[in-house]
């Protein structure tokens, strides 16, 4: 018999908005990678920064506001973003939104 973990649940429902905090769930790690849960309640973000991980932000409620190498990005609910690897990124959530944040090791 395999020993297969298998995850199935509602992206949206699996994290909730919490006034002034983001909040985070990882849901998935490997040594490959991570796939991470956000909540970012409205005037929230993360400031510059980079990651030795590509990554990929798929907006799954509201909209955000994505800037990848200075350039701004405005992404809402259905959209995906990538953000390369050793490029300086930042989100800030003009209002609430939540995305699934999805970090790949580059090779």
């Amino acid at each position: 018999m395999n020993n297969i973990s298998i995850l199935h649940f509602s992206l949206n429902q699996h994290i909730n908005y919490q006034d002034g905090s983001v909040v985070s769930r990882e849901i998935f790690k490997n040594q490959s990678g991570t796939v991470t849960l956000f909540a970012f309640a409205k005037g929230q973000g993360l400031s510059e920064h980079k990651t030795l991980y590509d990554a990929f932000v798929f907006i799954i409620d509201g909209e955000a506001d994505i800037i990848i190498s200075g350039i701004l990005n405005k992404v809402k609910a259905g959209e995906i973003i990538h953000m390369p690897a050793d490029i300086p990124h930042a989100l800030k959530a003009k209002q609430q939104f939540k995305m699934l944040l999805t970090m790949m090791k580059k090779k």
